[in-house]
């Protein structure tokens, strides 16, 4: 790389007064506000700030991936090499080579119609030029096997909706190793995983930076991560860096208020648990309320490719929902949590035992049946990107089921009801008229629970639905959902890696391992009081918001569970 600048600075990274602006229909907006920050040969940065703060963009600036519509100044050095003045050919042998980023949502970064050894490949092949099929699909192996999928010989010549949510992370930081870069850029790595496949995805970084000396930029809002994993963090608000500080300083001693907020805003497994909060009345006649969810010896299979067995995701698995229950399921990455909410919300299709759903039986269901049933049942889905339409507004978006069921309503009505929804999960009424893609990962998931509330449903299957929200915004609007729950006293299936956030919201809380229900009961039952191995595995790997504490609770997991490896 003869023909680019650089300088003789000994950091891996150097941004200097970097200022982005974009240009969107709704007019301009100053993203980042002169950000200066630094990162050492080996050192863990954490970048957090609430969704919208510039996190995101200054680390996508590193890889010269801002979108047309950017106006980037300043300087942006990687081991010396200024990035904002960058062609687009330089930019490219930077990438993959000098630096390289782990994207916050994988099933996106990764492209569904090729198998993983291409995909891998691909990278190899446009800096290594002319390199044999046999070549690539051996460093794909090795790239598999150095974070720890099993099976990578076999594995290569799947396709990423055949690996689990913490298996695609793990593939993205093999893509980000292939060609040695010394520096990752990792976006919200761990925000849709369950504590335990992110407590190994944790351990692979913390691998990663002790054997080949990698610095890492972590983009996170999840201060319990950033309590495990990172050296310094620098704290983003409103585009600026409002404090930057060693890990272990800035949480005994915030400076800031910004700081001090977004620190007392982390829940805390225990302290707020639902069941707890309702009077002995109020739980005996959640008890007896009305079951709108049935379940008995549930089964859901996926049929083998090529004359191999079935795939069996859930195995005889019994659950009750009751009308103005919240019911909490944890577990583990292709544990089979989404698919028994998605079978819930008739998204897939039952083989075994039986489900009834609002009084109707899914096992056999006729679509035509089924479809008076969907506008009594709201749907959070895991992954915001690929939930909504890219060509439509946030406000057609959250207004399509209206679209479809309350057709009496007119453009003007279903405006103002657009914007009541996104005012109450904190969003500006002014982004109804923003797309998809002008949003950041929190705020197109506040977006995605606005749309499943506007038909007031009877049941909600909520699928991680704050796993990619800030602290602080996340208390919004758990607070929020309790209080709409409350209200309407409608039943829900909230389906998270949070331990804390289940506790806060559920009234009963079901513990899924390898499509099994192990444990099932009222939530300090289950959290404070676990029965199966599991269960005490899962509250053991929950990162907590103190460096000290933290790095003795992973010495105690290390001793009792080891280092763990990839599951399915």
């Amino acid at each position: 790389m003869t023909d680019i600048d650089t300088t003789g600075t000994t950091a891996r990274l150097e941004i200097r007064d970097l200022d982005i602006r974009f240009a969107t229909d709704g007019g301009e907006v100053h993203a980042v506000d002169g950000v200066s920050l630094e990162v050492a040969p080996g050192e863990i940065l954490a970048v957090v700030g609430e969704s919208g703060s510039g996190k995101s963009v200054t680390a996508r600036s590193v890889l010269g991936l801002l979108p047309e519509t950017a106006d980037a100044t300043g300087t942006v050095l990687v081991s010396g090499t200024d990035v904002v003045r960058l062609t687009a050919a330089q930019m490219r042998r930077l990438r993959g080579e000098d630096v390289s980023m782990i994207f916050q949502e994988p099933s996106s970064a990764l492209n569904p119609v090729f198998p993983i050894w291409w995909q891998i490949g691909e990278g190899l092949r446009a800096h290594r030029g002319r390199i044999s099929r046999k070549e690539l699909r051996a460093e794909a192996v090795r790239a598999l096997e150095s974070v720890g999928i099993p099976d990578a010989a076999e594995r290569i010549d799947r396709y990423p909706h055949e690996f689990s949510g913490g298996q695609k992370q793990r593939i993205m930081i093999a893509m980000a190793l292939a060609l040695g870069a010394e520096l990752i850029v990792a976006d919200e790595p761990t925000t849709a995983l369950d504590v335990t496949v992110q407590a190994e995805i944790l351990d692979l970084l913390r691998d990663v930076r002790d054997r080949f000396g990698t610095s890492i930029i972590l983009i996170t809002h999840n201060m319990g991560v950033v309590a495990d994993l990172a050296d310094s963090v620098a704290v983003m608000h409103h585009g600026r860096v409002v404090e930057r500080a060693t890990a272990t300083e800035l949480f005994a001693n915030p400076r800031e208020e910004y700081t001090q907020k977004l620190l007392a805003a982390v829940p805390h497994l225990g302290r707020d648990s639902a069941w707890s909060a309702l009077e002995p009345a109020a739980q005996q006649a959640l008890e007896e309320a009305e079951p709108l969810v049935v379940a008995r010896d549930l089964g859901v299979e996926y049929p083998g490719r090529l004359g191999r067995a079935p795939f069996r995701a859930v195995k005889g698995v019994d659950l009750t929902i009751r009308r103005g229950e919240v019911y909490g399921l944890v577990g583990e990455s292709g544990s089979g949590k989404t698919t028994i909410g998605r079978a819930i919300a008739g998204l897939e299709r039952t083989t075994g035992g039986s489900l009834a759903v609002l009084g109707h039986e899914m096992r056999g269901m006729r679509e035509r049946s089924f479809t008076p049933l969907r506008r009594r049942i709201g749907f959070v889905f895991q992954d915001p990107a690929t939930s909504f339409n890219p060509h439509l507004t946030i406000e057609q978006c959250i207004a399509e089921p209206l679209v479809v069921h309350e057709q009496q309503l007119d453009a003007a009505e279903r405006g103002r009801r657009v914007r009541e929804l996104l005012e109450a999960v904190e969003l500006p009424g002014d982004y109804a008229r923003r797309y998809p893609h002008e949003l950041s990962g929190g705020q197109r998931q506040r977006v995605s629970l606005a749309r499943a509330l506007v038909l007031g449903p009877e049941l909600l299957v909520a699928d991680e639905p704050t796993s990619a929200l800030d602290v602080s915004v996340q208390a919004t609007v758990l607070a929020l959902f309790r209080e709409l729950q409350q209200r309407l006293g409608f039943a829900a299936l909230f389906i998270s890696h949070d331990l804390a956030v289940v506790d806060s919201l559920a009234h009963r809380i079901g513990v899924l391992y390898r499509g099994e229900l192990v444990e099932e009961g009222h939530g300090p039952d289950v959290l404070q009081r676990p029965q199966h191995p599991y269960t005490r595995r899962l509250i053991a790997s929950l990162p907590v918001p103190d460096p000290a504490e933290q790095a003795r609770r992973r010495e105690a997991y290390a001793q009792d569970w080891g280092s763990g490896r990839a599951e399915g």
